[in-house]
């Protein structure tokens, strides 16, 4: 018999491939398309009012999540994802709302975490894009397909991760070191141009050396057989969404251990992994134009990312003075509008040109 959280997985899974399908075009005869501004700013709205909607889901629904009916379950949840949850004795439905009010700030601040530091996907993706030569009507579908292999992966990542803190819990230390590294690191990170040699792409390299490469411009089709012997080839399609999921999953060895600072419970980190990056996804098509005007957004997740790791790291002492987790969200908005409004009312100094 499946127990609650699997039922509970497996119908949001269905309902985000439900949603993605429809995203795809797969109800229609719409083919491979440039995606306009409007068609951006449509899905981009419906995938953040959803991930709004799934917070307050939590609110009032929370408890379907695990299955929690009564005040021993709530218990066993409670001393297993979010110790610092009040319960009422003997008031099962004040305690009960604690929790669901704990889980639904838990999600839409790890929602935000994901959906800042993912940021910086739309550059390396426009950087792939480039590098690859794909041309823009191949966009969507890549970075659909993409995504999707990307939240298999995380989906392996995360539950992994939960497994290893719930049996080693110095395993946090461990993430909250690296992410202050990693924020100190892009804090002094130059803003040179990166390049992508396809060629030299491990993705690349290793499809070429284990599969049956279709040497031709992008198709449409990320299969196809060879009429002469009926052989099948994947496409540099299909090899492009591969280096997409790839590139996904090396962003998330930062993401997600940030996202473990704010709840241990791996199914609200996936839930708020899903939604941001789905997001991302859409808001791609308007955001790669004007994002280089973000020019301190940078600097902001140096910052955001120092602070998680230095909360992860003084995470016992925090709970002894009280630190309450809306605090992490008032501080996470904080940073990523300071860094925001510093971009606009800053302008760029432009370059001398006596110099």
């Amino acid at each position: 018999m499946l127990s609650n959280e699997t039922v509970f997985f497996l119908a949001f899974a269905t309902f985000v491939l439900l949603i993605m399908a429809v995203d795809l075009g797969a109800f229609t005869k719409q083919k491979s398309h440039i995606v306009e501004f409007k068609e951006a700013a449509i899905w981009s709205t419906i995938w953040v009012a959803l991930s709004i909607a799934f917070y307050f889901f939590l609110q009032q629904f929370g408890y379907l999540v695990h299955g929690i009916t009564d005040m021993a379950r709530l218990e066993e949840i409670r001393n297993r994802y979010a110790e610092h949850v009040k319960l009422i004795p003997n008031n099962f439905p004040a305690s009960l709302a604690n929790f669901q009010a704990n889980m639904s700030l838990e999600y839409i601040t790890g929602y935000l975490v994901e959906y800042s530091l993912s940021a910086d996907n739309i550059f390396v993706f426009i950087l792939i894009f480039n590098s690859f030569g794909v041309h823009q009507r191949f966009y969507k579908k890549i970075l659909v397909w993409g995504i999707l292999g990307a939240i298999i992966l995380r989906f392996i990542f995360i539950f992994l991760g939960s497994a290893l803190i719930q049996r080693f819990e110095w395993i946090m230390y461990l993430f909250g070191a690296f992410l202050v590294y990693t924020g100190v690191q892009l804090f002094f990170q130059g803003d040179e141009d990166e390049k992508i040699e396809p060629s030299k792409h491990p993705v690349v390299r290793f499809a070429s050396k284990y599969l049956n490469v279709y040497h031709r411009n992008v198709t449409d089709n990320f299969f196809v057989r060879r009429k002469s012997d009926r052989k099948l080839f994947v496409t540099p399609l299909f090899i492009i969404v591969i280096v997409v999921a790839f590139t996904d999953l090396v962003f998330a060895v930062d993401s997600i251990p940030a996202i473990f600072s704010i709840t241990k419970d791996p199914y609200i980190v996936f839930f708020s992994n899903v939604f941001a990056i789905m997001g991302l996804r859409s808001m791609f098509f308007f955001l790669s134009s004007i994002m280089s005007k973000f020019r301190f957004l940078k600097v902001g997740l140096a910052v955001l990312l120092t602070f998680i790791g230095v909360k992860m790291l003084t995470e016992h002492w925090l709970a002894e003075i009280g630190f309450q987790p809306v605090y992490s969200l008032y501080i996470i908005v904080g940073i990523l509008s300071v860094s925001i409004l510093a971009s606009w009312l800053i302008p760029e100094k432009s370059p001398n040109p006596d110099s």
